[in-house]
């Protein structure tokens, strides 16, 4: 089947479309024939996204709140008449040594690029669970292999890969798929937020692994990938040979790092770098209320 084929009438749910990867990505689908919905921060910057996309359903929304996103997504389903594709895309990241470093950034964010992508499956699930649907979730190349003062975004992105294979396999019955979406840096603002904090420029000075990717390459993968529903989507294609042999690039990376990283650490410490898009005020995580004992565990109190 060619692409435009399989991607014409498609349901597709994206979030962090406001800006990057997802913005680019539902303007790409949309032109193939996709209907999006769309998931995004900064309203002004969705709006705009969601007009080039012939006024696409969409909601502003913290994907942190699984409340509030469990509504979105039941909306925009609605009005969709349903989901075939949901794409797990909102992130941030921020240049953080792990001490030292700014406790509220990091929880933040495992909250976006981890609990953020566990809400948005957890609400879409019910939509895509069929033989035609599939998700997406974006991991990044970091998952494989990480790098000094990306901690937080590398043990986020290593469980979204995590996440991803598991729900592979549970998804695997009712003929749904997954997909795991890898990136190296990619020309979007988020890189260049990121790269811009002295630290990260006083680190990415030394790498010689650093080279900035122009965004079409991965919205190109993505499009074959969404059409295909593949298992892996990976931009830029030398990073292919990354993922099964991760052991070895960690130590060619460990080596290769070795000059300028006490340095950089050294600035992140006092530089307390934002993140790379602005986050709405942060709420508590509702406490769960305590269930009652089990009754073996009833037992195992009571025991002398």
């Amino acid at each position: 089947m060619a692409r435009d084929e399989a991607l014409q009438g498609r349901r597709v749910l994206i979030t962090g479309a406001a800006r990057g990867i997802g913005a680019a990505l539902a303007q790409r689908l949309h032109a193939r024939g996709a209907q999006v919905a769309l998931v995004g921060l900064e309203t002004e910057c969705l709006d705009r996204v969601a007009k080039a996309c012939s006024d696409a359903p969409h909601r502003e929304c913290d994907v942190t709140d699984a409340a509030q996103l469990r509504t979105a997504v039941s909306a925009m389903a609605a009005e969709l008449g349903g989901l075939d594709v949901v794409v797990a895309n909102a992130g941030v990241a921020s240049a953080l040594p792990l001490i030292g470093g700014d406790r509220e950034t990091f929880e933040r964010t495992i909250a976006v690029n981890l609990l953020g992508t566990y809400y948005t499956i957890d609400a879409a699930g019910e939509y895509i669970d069929h033989t035609a649907g599939y998700a997406l979730l974006t991991a990044s190349v970091a998952a494989a292999v990480q790098l000094p003062l990306m901690g937080a975004y590398s043990a986020s992105k290593a469980a979204v890969e995590a996440l991803g294979t598991t729900l592979r396999m549970e998804l695997r019955p009712s003929g749904a798929r997954v997909g795991i979406a890898y990136f190296g840096e990619l020309d979007t603002e988020m890189t260049s937020r990121g790269f811009a904090a002295a630290s990260a420029t006083s680190l990415m000075a030394g790498n010689p692994f650093h080279h900035v990717t122009p965004l079409s390459v991965a919205i190109d993968a993505l499009e074959r990938g969404i059409a295909r529903r593949s298992r892996s989507i990976v931009a830029p294609r030398r990073f292919r040979a990354v993922l099964p042999a991760r052991a070895v690039a960690q130590r060619v990376v460990d080596l290769g790092m070795r000059r300028g990283v006490q340095r950089a650490v050294d600035i992140a410490r006092v530089e307390h770098a934002p993140l790379t898009t602005l986050q709405p005020v942060p709420k508590s995580l509702p406490q769960a209320a305590p269930k009652p004992p089990t009754a073996v565990a009833a037992a195992e109190r009571d025991d002398p």
